[in-house]
Formats: structure tokens, sequence, C-alpha cells
């Protein structure tokens, strides 16, 4: 039985409507622990996935399901032990997977990697988003977002997340790695078939997705070959193609840390502009504090990224037993750090589930992870929405929300793939 179906179906706009968050609300409070699947996808699909997180972090934060859809598994909800599991890669692992189950699971990548190969492959590739890097990238990302938003229909609906969320980071993903411009928009499909699978709205099967995860890895040899042969440069490919570390990959390796930086370089960007500018309607004052200073604009980015949360979870594998939170965490157990719940736990964050734009301790927040796994591009993903708002602001009046969001069927990537939206400029 699925969520919606075990949630009450008596209501008077239709029975086949998804469940509200007031439904969800009671049904989290009177379902036995037992019975929450917390990781299926219509709880985040559908926004209703709060409750739950409320009660497993108010009565267990660590707390382990027998029976969910990926077998048995941990889920950690609180803050506090989510930062000390994603802290002590010593005894919870990254290998062999940071995912409970998506397309990138047999892929080698250096996310999913333990020391020392970890740091070796991750230090080749870090370069391209050094702080000298990125102060040579702003101008070029503010030229772009200028564009995109001057390019913007006045007074009709269109999709944000298709006009600007996108573009943006699909604009950005390609300076990166040097990536032809023209087929710039494959690195997106790529992305979201790799994170989604045949659910991606791309593909129909799983072969599918396969054989387009293929024509990523033939694209994007051929260009590491062309790279291999110039002088080493600082995009990610001929850092690649140069790097001791990472030029002897076999096809798969090379595969896994492409697509590793590709959903990367998209997922974090891109929902989080979406949700910045869901979060000033659903909290118009914070948009006033936000206008009147945009000295805030800083602050307010690593809120709208700790409100957002752009990626739900990573798993972690046991690697010997760890007694935490009174329970004992057995050698090979999955662990699911629900860093979507840690965010939003109230012993850290007052009023959590609420955007607030001068929030004291937003930078707090663990939507980048903790430890040497910590989101090598945090700053270049801060970087960008920071100068999408500080040209959203002088720009237009009002970006309304018209219509509700379409939300990705995942509870991996914690995103939107509709936002309607009408734009009034000054």
């Amino acid at each position: 039985m699925t969520i919606s179906e075990s949630l009450p179906t008596q209501r008077a706009r239709s029975p086949f409507a998804p469940p509200t968050l007031d439904e969800a609300r009671r049904h989290a409070a009177e379902v036995p622990l037992a019975e929450i699947d917390i990781t299926h996808w219509d709880l985040f699909r559908h926004d209703i996935v709060w409750p739950y997180f409320d009660r497993l972090r108010q009565e267990s934060p660590v707390y382990f399901h027998r029976h969910t859809r990926y077998g048995p598994l941990w889920s950690v909800t609180s803050y506090e032990h989510v930062k000390a599991i994603d802290t002590d890669h010593h005894r919870f692992s990254s290998e062999p997977t940071i995912s409970l189950l998506n397309l990138l699971d047999p892929l080698p990548m250096f996310i999913a990697m333990d020391e020392p190969r970890h740091s070796r492959q991750r230090k080749t590739v870090s370069p391209v988003v050094s702080p000298r890097n990125l102060m040579a990238l702003e101008p070029t990302i503010r030229r772009r977002v200028v564009a995109i938003l001057d390019a913007l229909p006045e007074g009709e609906t269109f999709n944000w997340v298709e006009k600007v969320s996108i573009e943006l980071t699909t604009q950005m993903l390609a300076t990166l790695f040097d990536f032809p411009f023209e087929d710039r928009h494959l690195l997106t499909r790529w992305s979201d078939i790799a994170t989604g699978g045949k659910d991606s709205g791309h593909v129909d099967t799983w072969e599918e997705a396969g054989l387009e995860l293929q024509r990523c890895l033939d694209y994007f040899t051929r260009l590491r070959d062309e790279r291999a042969r110039q002088e080493p440069g600082n995009d990610l490919l001929s850092l690649m193609a140069h790097g001791d570390a990472i030029d002897d990959l076999d096809p798969s390796q090379f595969l896994g840390n492409l697509l590793l930086l590709i959903v990367g370089g998209n997922d974090t960007t891109r929902n989080s502009i979406s949700g910045g500018v869901l979060a000033m309607n659903l909290f118009p004052e914070e948009e006033a504090k936000l206008r009147a200073d945009p000295s805030l604009i800083p602050n307010a980015v690593a809120e709208i990224i700790r409100w957002q949360t752009p990626l739900a979870y990573m798993r972690r594998t046991a690697k010997e037993d760890v007694e935490i939170a009174g329970e004992t965490i057995r050698a090979g157990d999955k662990v699911a750090m629900w860093y979507l719940a840690a965010n939003r736990d109230p012993s850290v964050f007052e009023d959590p589930h609420r955007i607030l734009v001068d929030r004291d301790n937003a930078r707090s927040h663990i939507s980048f992870g903790f430890g040497i796994h910590r989101c090598m591009g945090n700053r270049l993903a801060e970087m960008q929405l920071r100068v999408v708002w500080e040209e959203i602001l002088p720009r237009f009046a009002a970006i309304e929300v018209v219509g509700d969001p379409a939300r990705t069927k995942s509870n991996f990537v914690h995103g939107y793939t509709e936002l309607p939206v009408v734009v009034r400029r000054r």
C-alpha cells in the first residue's frame, strides 16, 4: 500500500487528489513507526514528508526501518547525529554507494570512495572551484544571469525551472567542462537520467537510460582525448585528462566521476534557484526584508540552501558495530543521513520550516555535508545564487508564483520540474 493509499481518502475535492499536509500530520501522528516507509517518493513529491521526519526525530532519531522499498536501513533525522556520522569516515563508509538506489550505483566515483582514493581523485578536479578561478568566473556568470533575466517575458505565465534555473546551471556546467555550448542541454538531460532513470521523463526503460549514459561516455571520451593532446587547461575535462589520479581511469570510473560532477553542478544550484523564488512567495515578509536591505543576500542564500536542501540524504554503510543514540548499528547496515530532516531540526534552527533571510545561524546548514566528503562546489553554488538575487532585486518588482509547483519524483533529489510564475519589471 502506498502512502497515498494509506492516508484518508474521504475528501470533498476528489478521492484521487494527493494527500494534504494536514492529512499527513494526522497520519504521521497515528501510524506505528514500523509502518512508515520514509523512503517513499510520494512523501517528497507531495511535500508531506515533514511530519514523518518530525516524529522520527522526536521519538527515535536513529531508527531502524525493517521494511522499505530498499530493504532494511537506518534513518538518521537529527542534526547532531547526522553530523556525527557524516564526519566519522573511519566507521561509516561511502562505499559501495552514497544512494539507496539509482542509475549511478554501479559506477565508481570519488564521492563513493573512502580514503585515500577519495582525496587523490578529488584533488585532481578541485582547482576548477578554487577561489581564484571562482573570482575569474563571476563576471561570466553575471553576464549570463543578466541575459537570461532580461529575456524573460513580462505579464505572461512561464516555467521558471525551465527558463531560468535549468538554463543558468546548464550554461555554467558547459563553462566548467568547456563543453560545446550548442549541445549544453545534453548535460541537463544526462544529469536527470542519471538520478531519475526510467522515471526521469526522458526515457521509458532502464535499458534506454543505460544507452543514453553510454552516449554521455562516448561524447566525453572524445572530448577528453582531444584535451589530452592539448596544453593543460583549467576546465574540468582538461584537469581529468592531465591529472595523475584520474587519467588512467577505466570507462566506468570515468563515467562515474563525470556524472558526479554533472549532477553535483546541476542539482544544488538549479533547485535552490527555484526553491528561493517559491520561498519568497510563501514568506513575502522575508522578501520585503531582502529588498529593504540587499546586504542580506549572502545570508539569504545560505538560508535558501538550508530550507531547500537540494539532496535529501546521503547513504553510508557501517564498517563496524557502532552505538549511537542508544541504538547499535551493525557492521554492513545501510544508514540514510537525512539532510532534509537535519536542516529542519528545531533544536538547531528556530522555527525551522520558515525562511528567515536574517537567520543568525543559516550557514550552519548541512546541505553540503560535513567532513571529507563536503561538497566540492559549495562556493560555486553560493556564488551563482548570490549573483541571481543581486540581479533579480533591482530588475523585478515581483516574481509571482501563480500555480502549484511540480516536484521531482525522487527521494534523493529534492527539487522541482515546474514552477509557474509571472514577472513584473520595475
